[in-house]
């Protein structure tokens, strides 16, 4: 089953990366060597390929920046003693449970600059003028960073949730007794106790938003970004299958995986999660 589902397409697509497959030789291609990696540093492209990962980078670290800060603030909410927290807890799990294919085209109409939900709030609650969410490049992959903050939340406050509910309540009644304030029960027990489970998760949300095809392409405009919204995966997308350049893509898809490979062990290593698990 692993050498089905794993190992054969991987070992395909890095042996893809080393020919010349494209539109032309779909058949026929060839391994050339290390030539379309050579031209994924060294040609330009439209658009800039460096330019395209620095926007990938901070698509990741804005996502799971917002994905982190919102999931732990609403785990710790959900962890108090409160009226009806079951129902509060399945509402706030909703938009992990949607399918971002539904998502995607959802926020795509709530973003249209005439009809959409979001300019009828702004210009009739708020007076303020009507944003042109998809036809500005800036505001589009603004827009597309709100719905995958949006989507991604719930998995962080899960997660979270269950690291809480793990810490004795003990802790916290000595801390009580010696006199802490909230900020020092947080600093010094539970983020340093639900660390060990949060870094795991952080990991995985990197790599998933980094690899996020769905959003992007879906809710930019034209249900495809323009060069100025791509982030790696939807130009690895477009270099496939509207470019057909799949030995290029191939390429770049390994140089992908080599970036989130040396990311998860550096990042695993320097934050110590694993000792956890000894």
């Amino acid at each position: 089953m692993l050498t089905a589902v794993v190992f054969y397409p991987f070992a395909y697509n890095f042996v893809l990366s080393l020919g010349n497959m494209n539109l032309m030789n779909i058949r026929d291609w060839m391994v050339i060597g290390f030539r379309q990696y050579i031209k994924i540093f060294t040609e330009p492209s439209q658009p800039d390929l460096y330019i395209v990962f620095l926007k990938t980078i901070i698509w990741t670290v804005v996502n799971v920046f917002f994905h982190v800060l919102i999931g732990v603030f609403l785990a710790l909410l959900l962890n108090q003693s409160m009226r009806g927290r079951s129902i509060y807890r399945t509402i706030l799990i909703l938009p992990w449970a949607i399918p971002q294919f539904i998502v995607a085209l959802t926020w795509r109409g709530m973003f249209n600059y005439e009809y959409g939900a979001i300019n009828l709030l702004l210009t009739q609650l708020l007076g303020v003028p009507a944003v042109e969410w998809l036809s500005n490049p800036t505001n589009a992959f603004i827009s597309c960073i709100i719905v995958n903050v949006w989507l991604g939340f719930p998995f962080m406050m899960v997660v979270a949730l269950g690291a809480l509910q793990s810490i004795p309540h003990e802790l916290y009644e000595a801390a009580n007794i010696d006199g802490a304030r909230w900020y020092h029960k947080l600093s010094k027990i539970t983020l340093p106790l639900i660390r060990p489970v949060m870094i795991p998760a952080i990991t995985l949300g990197v790599v998933w938003t980094f690899n996020n095809l769905n959003i992007v392409w879906l809710v930019s405009n034209m249900g495809e970004p323009s060069d100025n919204t791509h982030i790696l995966v939807s130009f690895v997308y477009k270099a496939a299958f509207n470019f057909y350049s799949f030995s290029y893509a191939a390429a770049i898809s390994v140089v992908i995986f080599l970036v989130l490979l040396v990311f998860s062990l550096t990042f695993i290593r320097r934050t110590r999660a694993a000792e956890a698990a000894y």
